[in-house]
């Protein structure tokens, strides 16, 4: 494993990003940097209402995704790092959430900042059936998302599914997670990390057996 590897994990909201970046990054001996998602005051009230309050929680998301990948930037000349989301993301949510007045001001910053960030090696790009993604969401229990909306969950997924059918900017590796337990499951741990070892160049789709 090359020491200055730097990877991204993506994927819509409950699929397990966190979990599989935290085994990459202990599996390889690197440095794990976690998306500050609890850290936004305006979250709450954007779940409760997303048009009133989706340009305050969106541009805090994006100056602080921006200050913590900035910070550690240092980090990728020396080690291994993993992300458990990529810089883009934050415009993939703005799309979603913005209305054109709101969505053209955002652009304005986001074009700023974006090329200032540093560009991962790999990205694993992690998908899971809608059912799936709500049991998790519930499993894990965050008081702000207790009413999430199953219809907003289901654009999220298909927004991402388009954008990395387009994506071409680094090696990607796309994984079904749907019916495959990262948490807790060795076997599954073990050919993941054996697929992000290998994987260096274009696109490449796993579908664990036994999936549907």
């Amino acid at each position: 494993m090359d020491r200055s590897l730097y990877i991204v994990v993506e994927g819509p909201v409950g699929v397990g990003k966190t979990t599989l970046a935290k085994i990459l990054a202990s599996r390889f001996g690197g440095n794990m940097v976690a998306e500050p998602v609890e850290e936004n005051p305006f979250l709450a009230s954007f779940y409760a209402d997303r048009e009133k309050h989706a340009f305050q929680a969106q541009l805090f998301f994006l100056l602080s995704r921006f200050q913590q990948q900035a910070l550690h930037q240092p980090d990728l000349f020396h080690q291994v790092t993993v992300s458990d989301y990529l810089f883009a993301k934050d415009r993939i949510f703005a799309a979603l959430n913005l209305g054109r007045q709101e969505m053209a001001l955002y652009d304005r910053v986001y074009s700023l900042l974006r090329p200032r960030v540093a560009k991962p090696d790999l990205v694993v790009y992690l998908q899971a059936r809608l059912d799936v993604l709500q049991a998790r969401i519930r499993k894990r229990g965050r008081e702000f998302e207790k009413a999430f909306d199953p219809d907003y969950l289901a654009r999220i997924a298909s927004t991402y599914n388009d954008y990395f059918f387009h994506y071409d900017e680094t090696p990607l590796l796309v994984i079904n997670t749907s019916d495959i337990d990262l948490a807790a499951n060795e076997a599954d741990q073990d050919a993941i990390v054996q697929l992000v070892r290998r994987h260096r160049k274009g696109v490449q789709h796993y579908i664990p057996r036994g999936s549907t």
